[in-house]
C-alpha cells in the first residue's frame, strides 16, 4: 500500500509539475472518447492505480482510475515513466 501510494504521487507531481508526455495512441484516443487534456490531468490527480502491468520490457505500465473535470466521467490511464524520469501516457479511455 505505501508503495502504490509513493507512485501515484510520484506520477501525480510529473502531473502538477508538466512532466509528462502522451504517445500519438493515447491523443487519438483522447480526442476519439471526447475527452480534454484536464480530463485526463484531473483523473490521474484525483484517481489511484487499480493494476500494475509488469511484462513491458521497457518498464513497469501503471493503469489509473479517476474521474474527469465534470467528476462523473470514470477515466482509465494506463502509463509508465520513462528512463528520464517522464512520465508517459501510453493509452486513455473512458470507462462506460
Amino acid at each position: 500500500v505505501l508503495m502504490a501510494q509513493r507512485i501515484i504521487d510520484k506520477i501525480r507531481n510529473a502531473v502538477k509539475s508538466g512532466n509528462y508526455d502522451m504517445t500519438h495512441h493515447a491523443t487519438e484516443e483522447m480526442a476519439e472518447d471526447e475527452l480534454g487534456i484536464y480530463d485526463i490531468e484531473c483523473a490521474i490527480l484525483k484517481g489511484k492505480i487499480i493494476k500494475k502491468e509488469k511484462d513491458d520490457p521497457r518498464g513497469v505500465k501503471f493503469v489509473i482510475k479517476g474521474v474527469g473535470v465534470d467528476l462523473s466521467t470514470s477515466i482509465g490511464i494506463v502509463g509508465r515513466f520513462k528512463e528520464t524520469g517522464v512520465f508517459l501516457i501510453i493509452t486513455v479511455y473512458k470507462i462506460t
